[in-house]
């Protein structure tokens, strides 16, 4: 195994496995309906992501283009590769877009329902946009994983 496929797949680990993580605490979270703990735990994935996914994804790309160079592989035509490259570039734009706005949006609506003791309207439609997307967020990276694990195309 190469050292540059050992740093791709440390990198998937932890992309996937944080936002995969992040996603379970943050439900489980909510489900306690205590603002504080929900507050925390916002908090907490929005600095998982600086700490898990993004280093997983700068690694992801890096060792992915040095792979790719060094294979000679071709990156044009519909293969495994473009529609992984793709489905990515859809994520993030999803991550960055969608996704990182409205975790902003719930720490500030957690931070003000810990004053008033309550969950607030907009903490939820927040949260529950957060769910859509990111459950959108997460599925293309598991096709991408498969895509790369099978190349059948």
């Amino acid at each position: 195994m190469s050292v540059w496929l050992l740093l791709h797949l440390v990198g998937v680990v932890f992309f996937l496995g944080n936002i995969i993580t992040a996603a379970f605490w943050k439900v489980r979270a909510d489900l306690q309906k205590d603002p504080m703990v929900i507050h925390s735990t916002v908090k907490n994935v929005m600095l998982a992501d600086y700490v898990f996914t993004l280093p997983g994804l700068l690694l992801i790309i890096l060792s992915g283009i040095q792979m790719v160079l060094e294979a000679n592989w071709q990156v044009h035509g519909m293969n495994w590769l473009t529609l992984s490259l793709l489905l990515f570039g859809v994520t993030g734009f999803i991550w960055l877009a969608v996704l990182i706005p409205l975790q902003r949006a719930m720490i500030r609506h957690s931070a003000a329902s810990m004053v008033s003791g309550e969950i607030s309207p907009a903490y939820t439609t927040a949260s529950r946009r957060w769910a859509v997307f990111g459950i959108i967020a997460t599925l293309l990276p598991v096709v991408i994983l498969y895509l790369m694990v099978m190349k059948n195309f």
